[in-house]
C-alpha cells in the first residue's frame, strides 16, 4: 500500500527544486522502524510550457524522479509516500539514495521554507506543513499493523488495566522448575481460569518485556506460537517441562491480567528468570507475586535432597540432583573416638534439635575436617551426607565455592540444611563472584555469619591445609565449633582398611602375610592402600585371566612397584610423603622411601618434629 500526499508548489523554478534537497530520492528519518517515508519531486508540465526545447524531462510521467535544471517549469509537486521498509536497504541509510542526502522529519519546515522563497504563498506552505505532520501521526497510530502479541494484550487488559504500572520480580535461573511447580498450583486453585499463550522471539534476538507489550510498541518481532517448554530436573530421575516465553491471560477474583513468564536466554550476558504482572494495581500485583514466591518454597523440589552445585561460565549457579551416598558406618575407618566426635557433631545435633532449642542452644555449627590428602575426609564427608536425611544436602567443590553465598541462602530457604565445602584451602584466597568481591573464605564466614542461630544449618569443611584456614578461623570465632584431625591411618585401620577394599576381591592372604603388608605399609594413606588392591587384582589378572586369585605374591608385587624410587609422584598423587603444611595449598611431590627403615613412619615423624619445634 502506497498512500500520498501532494502539495502543489506553484511558481518554483528549477533551481528551487533543487534547493528543496530532493534529488533520485529523499527518505524522511525520524519515523519508526517499519515504516519509511519517501518524498519524490515530480515535475508536471506540457511541452508548451517548457522555455527551453530540450527540457530534459517526460510531462506524461509523474512518477520519474529525477533532477530536472531548466527553468520555466510552473508547477512542482512534493509527494510524501509511506512504504514498507523491505522496499529500502535500511532506515536512514543513504545508500542508493543518490547525492542529495536525507533529509530529516525535523527538517520539513525549513524546507517548506525553501519554498517559500521560490514562489510558493505562505497559506500554501502551512497547508503542507499541516497536512505533513498529520501524515506523520498517522503513520504512527495505524492499527493495522500493531503486534498480534501487544494487540492481544490490549485486547485482554482494556484501556484502564493497560495504563497500569507493571511489576516484575527477578528470580535465580535454577529457580525455573519451581516457579513452573509453583504456577501449575496456583492455576488449579479455585475461582481461577488461565489460558497459557506461546510467544515466539527471532534467533538470537534479545529479550522482550511485558511493559513493551502493554505500552503498544508495535515493532516487536514477536508473534504468537504455541508455548515453548524446557525440561527440568524435578528429582531423581523425573522431569517437569517448564514454559520458556509465555503469557498467561488470568481471570480471577481481583479481575483480568496478565502474567509474563521470560526464562533465562543464553544469549544474555547474564541469563536469569522474570516474572512480570499488568494489569493489576502495585498491591495486587506484589500480593501476587508473593503468593508464587510462598507456592515456591512450600513446594520446592529441591528440598530433602542431594544437590550437587556448580556454576555456569557466566557465574551463575547450577543445581543437579545427586545420588545419596550408601556408606555404611562400618565402611568408615576411623578410630571410634574420632568418628563418635563427628557423629555427636552433626548427626547428634540433628536427633536432640527440639531439646536443644527449648533449652535455648543455637542449631547452627560448624564442622572442619582436616588432615593429609588421601586420609579419608571426602569418605567421611559422605558418611555423613548419606546419614542425614531429611536435610536438603548442597556439595560444592572446585569453582562452585565461589557461589558460597547463593548456596547459603537457598540452604536457608530450605533448612534443615548441610552445606559441604570441600577443599576450601584451593580457594581460601581466591576472589568470589559478582561486583565487590571478596575473598571466598570472607565469603563463607559472612555466610555462617547470616544465618539466624536456631537455624538447623551445618557447615561442614573440608581441607588439607588448616595452617590456611586458621588465622580466618581465629579471628572470627564460632563459626567452626568442631575441628577434626582425620589422621594416616595406624596399623589396626590398615588393616580395616585392607578388609573394606578387598571384600570384592578374590583376596587370599594368611593373617601373617596381612601383617607383613600392614607393616610395610606404615605411614601411608588409605587412597594409597586402595590403589594397592587394585594393582594386586591387575598382576592377578595378568598370571590367571580366566580365574584370578589375588594372592600375597600379587600383593608384594603391586607394593614394591608402589615403593620404588621411580613412583615418587605417584605416591605423592596418593597423598603420601606429603607434610601439608609445608607444601602450598593443593599439594605436592612425595618423599622418597625412607632408607634406615621399612615404612613411612621415619618421614611422617620428622614432619610432626618440624610442626611442635623439636
Amino acid at each position: 500500500m502506497e498512500l500520498q500526499l501532494v502539495a502543489h508548489l506553484d511558481g518554483a523554478d528549477g533551481n528551487g527544486a533543487e534547493r528543496l534537497g530532493v534529488a533520485r530520492g529523499v527518505r524522511l528519518r525520524g519515523i519508526d522502524q517499519r515504516t519509511s517515508l519517501m518524498a519524490d519531486l515530480t515535475l508536471e508540465a506540457t511541452a508548451e510550457q517548457c522555455s527551453m526545447p530540450n527540457a530534459h524531462c517526460n510531462p506524461g510521467n509523474e512518477g520519474q524522479r529525477r533532477v530536472c535544471s531548466e527553468s520555466g517549469w510552473q508547477r512542482r509537486r512534493l509527494v510524501a509516500g509511506a512504504r514498507d521498509r523491505d522496499r529500502f536497504a535500511r532506515l536512514g541509510s543513504a545508500e542508493d539514495l543518490g547525492p542529495a542526502g536525507i533529509v530529516a522529519a525535523d527538517e520539513v519546515s525549513s524546507t517548506v521554507g525553501e519554498a517559500r522563497m521560490t514562489g510558493a504563498s505562505d497559506s500554501e506552505a502551512r497547508e503542507f506543513a499541516a497536512a505533513f505532520r498529520g501524515f506523520l501521526d498517522w503513520v504512527h497510530t495505524d492499527s493495522g499493523d500493531r503486534n498480534e502479541v501487544a494487540g492481544l494484550v490490549a485486547d485482554f487488559l482494556g484501556e484502564e488495566r493497560s495504563g497500569r504500572s507493571v511489576v516484575t520480580r527477578s528470580l535465580p535461573a535454577f529457580d525455573h522448575v519451581n516457579l513452573q511447580t509453583a504456577l501449575d498450583a496456583w492455576s488449579r486453585e479455585p475461582g481461577r481460569e488461565v489460558v497459557v499463550q506461546g510467544l515466539m522471539l527471532p534467533p538470537h534476538h534479545g529479550s522482550v518485556t511485558l511493559h513493551q507489550l502493554v505500552s503498544g510498541d508495535g515493532h516487536l518481532p514477536l508473534r504468537l506460537s504455541a508455548p515453548a517448554l524446557v525440561d527440568l530436573p524435578n528429582g531423581p530421575g523425573s522431569t517437569l517441562a517448564c514454559l520458556r516465553l509465555a503469557l498467561l491471560l488470568i481471570t480471577d477474583d481481583r479481575g483480568r491480567y496478565v502474567l509474563m513468564v521470560s526464562g533465562p536466554n543464553e544469549h544474555e550476558h547474564d541469563p536469569g528468570l522474570e516474572v512480570e504482572i499488568a494489569g493489576l494495581d502495585v498491591e495486587g500485583a506484589q500480593a501476587v507475586q508473593a503468593r508464587l514466591g510462598e507456592l515456591r518454597r512450600q513446594l520446592n523440589v529441591y528440598r530433602g535432597h542431594v544437590l550437587d552445585v556448580t556454576v555456569n561460565p557466566m557465574g551463575g549457579v547450577v543445581l543437579e540432583f545427586g545420588a545419596v551416598p550408601g556408606i555404611a558406618r562400618d565402611d568408615v575407618v576411623l578410630p571410634e573416638s574420632v568418628l563418635g566426635r563427628v557423629e555427636r557433631h552433626a548427626l547428634g545435633v540433628a536427633a536432640h534439635r527440639d531439646a536443644l532449642l527449648a533449652a535455648g542452644q543455637h542449631l547452627k555449627r560448624g564442622l572442619l575436617l582436616y588432615g593429609p590428602p588421601g586420609t579419608g575426609k571426602t569418605h567421611t564427608m559422605r558418611y555423613l551426607v548419606g546419614r542425614m536425611t531429611g536435610y536438603t544436602r548442597l556439595v560444592l567443590t572446585g569453582r562452585a565455592l565461589h557461589a558460597i553465598g547463593s548456596a547459603a541462602e537457598l540452604a536457608r530457604e530450605l533448612q534443615p540444611a548441610v552445606i559441604v565445602l570441600e577443599d576450601v584451602d584451593l580457594v581460601a584466597e581466591d576472589r568470589s563472584f559478582g561486583p565487590g568481591s571478596s575473598p571466598v573464605l570472607f565469603d563463607l564466614l559472612d555466610a555462617m555469619d547470616g544465618a539466624a542461630p536456631d537455624a538447623d544449618l551445618l557447615f561442614v569443611l573440608t581441607t588439607n591445609r588448616a595452617d590456611l584456614l586458621e588465622p580466618a578461623l581465629a579471628a572470627r570465632p564460632g563459626r567452626v565449633d568442631v575441628a577434626v584431625e582425620i589422621d594416616l591411618p595406624d596399623a589396626e585401620a590398615r588393616e580395616r582398611l585392607l578388609a573394606l577394599y578387598g571384600r570384592s576381591l578374590p583376596l587370599h592372604l594368611a593373617e601373617a602375610e596381612i601383617r607383613d603388608v600392614v607393616e610395610r605399609t606404615e605411614g601411608v594413606t588409605a587412597s594409597f592402600l586402595k590403589e594397592l588392591l587394585r594393582r594386586a587384582m591387575l598382576e592377578s589378572l595378568h598370571d590367571q585371566p580366566h580365574e584370578p586369585t589375588v594372592s600375597a605374591a600379587h600383593v608384594i608385587r603391586a607394593l614394591d612397584d608402589l615403593l620404588d624410587s621411580t613412583q615418587q609422584l605417584t605416591r605423592s598423587l596418593l597423598g603420601v610423603g606429603n607434610d601439608p603444611e609445608t607444601l602450598p595449598a593443593g599439594g605436592g611431590l612425595g618423599a622418597l622411601p625412607p632408607r634406615g627403615g621399612r615404612g613411612w613412619m621415619v618421614a611422617q615423624a620428622r614432619a610432626r618434629s618440624r610442626r611442635s619445634g623439636t
